[in-house]
């Protein structure tokens, strides 16, 4: 089966699509229809600081609604500023 190409908002460039929806919802088609694999794995990653800043439980709704916000904001659904997360980039030694 050839990959499907989607032109991914978030990169602004083509590239291959999801394999499926992340969500069994109406979020998760646009997902699937806009954003590339790229850019997903760029957002699970990212994802994993708010989790552990907030100890999200995604068992839960509230988990789940948090989320969906926080990962409709990163890809530009929704305006509004992430929320905080604990990590900070690294910075360089200027003593060396």
């Amino acid at each position: 089966m050839a990959e499907r190409t989607v032109h991914c908002r978030l990169l602004k460039k083509d590239l291959p699509g999801l394999d499926r929806p992340p969500y069994k919802n109406d979020f998760g088609q646009r997902l699937y229809n806009e954003v590339s694999k790229e850019a997903w794995q760029q957002w699970v990653k990212e994802s994993v600081r708010f989790i552990n800043t907030y100890r999200v439980d995604l068992a839960t709704p509230e988990g789940q609604a948090f989320m969906f916000k926080q990962c409709a904001i990163y890809f530009g659904y929704e305006e509004g500023d992430q929320a905080q997360t604990a990590w900070t980039a690294p910075t360089k030694d200027t003593t060396e």
